[in-house]
This record gives structure tokens, C-alpha cells and sequence, in this order.
């Protein structure tokens, strides 16, 4: 099979999207969802806002496509006990800094006011997050949530308020003051 030519539009398409995605991350991160309109995000991506509708369907569809994440967590079952809780953080951390970071920066920070995207986070650590970690061979008490609320807790610290101390400190730093916390909750003595 050949290469698309530049004037497909199957190319052309998913070039679009790709657009509109990426603008509404940008909005949706500055305006949340509240604040941000089709109008806005098809202007930014140089589209007609009819666009939005013909592949999201609306500004919900949108929303759900500019905040999905597949965090792409390793198998934490072979990392030995003594260095659980530092090398989650250290997961976590790259995953905030990474290609994913935006659509969890924009959960993150909407998920106080919009039930949505409270909802998708709860999805996100259930789905993807509570399996890796129960996986990874802690204790069988462990729980969870406490582990959540940890990670959701320095992301919203250092990514969302930009709290200027924690912005401050390097991923070194960050895995040595999280790293512990996490591991008493995994493996306990």
C-alpha cells in the first residue's frame, strides 16, 4: 500500500484532528472546560468549528479526546521490594513530564469542579493505576488510595497550583521526599 498523497482526505482528516486535539488541550488547560468553546479551539487549530462536531460530536467528545491517557505502566512486580515506593514515584514523575502530562494536567486541574473529569481520573487510577500497583507485590493489606491520593497529591502541587517549593525540586528530590511515603504504605515491617 502506498503513502496517502498530501491532498487525501483520510490524511487530511487525521491531520485535523490531530490539530483540534492538541488546541483543545491548550484551552482546556488555560480556560478549563467551562471557559473553553468550539469556536476558540477550532480558531486556534485554523478549522471551521463545524469540524468539532463532524469528529467529536461535541465539546464533551472533545474534551474526552484531549484528556485521554493511557499511562503505559510497567510490570512493577520486578522491581524488588526495597525500592517500590521509589521507583513508582519515579514512574509517576515520568509520566506527569512526559507526552501524557498535558491530558493529566487538565484532569487534574478540572477535576474539582467538573465531574467528568473527576470521573475520568477515578477511571484512570482504577483502571490503570490500582492494578499496577497491587501487582507490583506489596503488602496484601495495602491500600491504594492512600497511594492515590499521594501521587495525586504532589502532581497537583508541582503541575497544577506550581507551588514555587515544589516546582523547585529536581526528580531526584522529589523520588527521596515521596519515595519513602509511598513505600511505608507498601511494605510494611
Amino acid at each position: 500500500m502506498t503513502d496517502p498523497s498530501p491532498g487525501d482526505p483520510t490524511r487530511n482528516a487525521a491531520r485535523t484532528r490531530a490539530a483540534l486535539v492538541s488546541a483543545a488541550q491548550r484551552r482546556f488547560a488555560d480556560d478549563g472546560f467551562a471557559g473553553t468553546t468550539v469556536r476558540a479551539v477550532a480558531a486556534d487549530a485554523g478549522v471551521d468549528p463545524a469540524l468539532v462536531m463532524r469528529y467529536f460530536g461535541s465539546k464533551r467528545g472533545l474534551y474526552e479526546a484531549a484528556t485521554a491517557v493511557d499511562l503505559h505502566l510497567p510490570d512493577f512486580s520486578s522491581v524488588a521490594r526495597r525500592r517500590l515506593g521509589a521507583v513508582i514515584v519515579e514512574t509517576f514523575l515520568s509520566r506527569w513530564d512526559g507526552p501524557e502530562g498535558e491530558p493529566l494536567r487538565i484532569l487534574l486541574a478540572s477535576a474539582a469542579t467538573e465531574t467528568t473529569a473527576a470521573e475520568q481520573m477515578r477511571t484512570i487510577f482504577a483502571g490503570q493505576v490500582r492494578p499496577a500497583v497491587a501487582a507490583a507485590g506489596g503488602e496484601p493489606d495495602v491500600d491504594i488510595e492512600v497511594i492515590a491520593s499521594t501521587l495525586i497529591g504532589m502532581a497537583m502541587m508541582r503541575y497544577v497550583l506550581r507551588v514555587p517549593d515544589v516546582v523547585a525540586l529536581t526528580p531526584t528530590q522529589i523520588v527521596e521526599r515521596f519515595g519513602p511515603a509511598l513505600q511505608r504504605q507498601l511494605v510494611r515491617r
